[in-house]
């Protein structure tokens, strides 16, 4: 086995996104490598094949869709078919060079064995110094070994074998376990004590799901693979504010979208914020604007059309061809997810009326985990006088005085832009209310306005930024 340097004994798991942040864009492209890092990757899952005249590339399967194999299809074939198909197949020098002006480790899954000492190599010639090379086939571990590879080998070990027999001599020990009911039950003490009497880690499956990964999150293994790398290490927990994600991670998939504000609490931040509207059937549901043009594949306001309607439409290939066919979201779909991840929300009402909303609200037994506001000052007043309890905002910037501000509907939070300054969050938090910053430009500058007013709870179009600035920060 290879002398284990420093990086891999963690003090969390690493992020390894498996196959780039392949749940926001097609697996094994630059986008979703770059994606990955944006959402807090360290390392990137790549699958390495050749084609047939011997370029080197990030591909997944054996064939192509059309049925032919990537050994026996060149490299122009191979791109020319998977850039029509909006998932162009990089080569792996060019994913290389990416992850080290990046500064992103790599994971290698060589499925190709005859790739494997010019992966070697090629990480050694772009100066990626946190690497894990792997594969099924264990004659790849082989040749690493005999070419006194300084990265740690990892062998992928299937379901039903028995881990330490197939990995041995092994590095890493990758479980691709995820089959299982409950794979997170397999991490016993006694299996981390025998791994690590020898000198070995484990690297974990690639997880999506947000109980089995708080599961397996605070076990000593070297990295979690997923689909969603900011479910690994959720870079929006623990910060020095609550944070309130704009209509979700926007920048990441089509806003007010299950995907965006997914993401958003996968990621760990506080609160997704939603647009409400109701249907012309009554029902409600989660869009921005009164009318669909800009954000759907439909034309003429929301409230013209029935849920059955709305949920026909294409509310995500606007923003990613990846996306295409995202439905419009309801409001029971957002309450769900709130209970998935614990997380909490920014509920608007735009069209829709405020008695409804409530009563689904309460009916999921989330009225202390959701805050309402509108345009619409008549709803937020019926609002009250339906529930005196509800948690309801008001901004600063629509009363004269501060004192009318507190007066008017007793709101729990309070609203600032930037150009309002600090001087007034001491008297709102002395009148028992919270203060919330809300800025939605994304440049350093605006950010760290953000940071320096401490807010208690900041509403942002850039939430991952804002959390990468408050890390380094301190």
């Amino acid at each position: 086995m290879t002398a284990s340097p420093d990086w891999t004994r963690p003090d969390r798991p690493y992020a390894i996104a498996h196959r780039g942040a392949s749940a926001y864009a097609p697996d094994n492209t630059l986008e979703a490598f770059r994606i990955a890092s944006a959402l807090g990757a360290e390392i990137w899952e790549v699958d390495i094949r050749i084609s047939s005249d011997g370029q080197i590339i990030a591909f997944h399967d054996k064939i192509l869709s059309d049925g032919r194999k990537i050994s026996d299809t060149s490299f122009a074939e191979i791109l020319a078919h998977t850039t029509a198909e909006n998932r162009p197949c990089p080569l792996l020098r060019d994913v290389v060079a990416e992850a080290a002006m990046l500064g992103t480790g790599i994971y290698a899954d060589i499925k190709d064995t005859r790739a494997t000492l010019p992966v070697l190599h090629m990480l050694r010639d772009h100066g990626i110094t946190r690497a894990i090379l792997g594969a099924f086939d264990r004659e790849a571990a082989k040749l690493l070994a005999e070419a006194d590879s300084p990265y740690p080998r990892s062998v992928l070990v299937p379901l039903g074998a028995e881990p330490f027999a197939y990995a041995q001599g092994a590095d890493v020990i990758h479980l691709c376990w995820e089959h299982m009911d409950r794979p997170q039950d397999t991490l016993t003490d006694a299996l981390f004590e025998r791994a690590f009497a020898q000198g070995q880690r484990f690297a974990i499956w690639h997880e999506e799901d947000p109980e089995r990964m708080a599961a397996i999150r605070t076990r000593p293994v070297i990295g979690i693979c997923s689909d969603r790398p900011e479910l690994v290490n959720q870079p929006g927990r623990g910060l020095r504010f609550q944070t309130v994600c704009h209509r979700g991670a926007n920048k990441f998939a089509p806003e007010n979208t299950l995907p965006a504000l997914e993401c958003a609490l996968a990621a760990g931040f506080d609160y997704i914020e939603c647009d409400l509207h109701h249907t012309a059937d009554d029902e409600i549901v989660i869009h921005h604007d009164a009318t669909l043009e800009r954000t759907t594949n439909g034309a003429g306001p929301i409230s013209d059309h029935t849920l059955a309607e709305l949920r026909a439409l294409d509310a995500g290939g606007w923003f990613s061809p990846h996306f295409a066919g995202t439905p419009v979201p309801t409001l029971t779909e957002v309450l769900n997810l709130l209970h998935r991840y614990d997380g909490r929300a920014y509920l608007e009402l735009k069209s829709a009326p405020p008695a409804p909303v409530w009563q689904a609200v309460c009916a999921a037994g989330l009225q202390d985990r959701v805050f309402f506001w509108s345009f619409d000052h008549a709803k937020l007043q019926a609002l009250r006088a339906l529930a005196p309890q509800a948690n309801i905002m008001a901004r600063r910037q629509d009363y004269p005085t501060l004192a009318d501000t507190l007066a008017d509907l007793a709101p729990q939070i309070v609203e600032f832009t930037l150009p309002e300054g600090t001087g007034d969050f001491s008297a709102v938090r002395a009148a028992g209310a919270s203060v919330m910053l809300a800025a939605m430009a994304g440049d350093a500058g605006t950010l760290a306005q953000i940071v320096a007013a401490a807010p208690d709870l900041a509403n942002v179009d850039h939430p991952f930024a804002l959390a990468r600035l408050v890390r380094a920060d301190g």
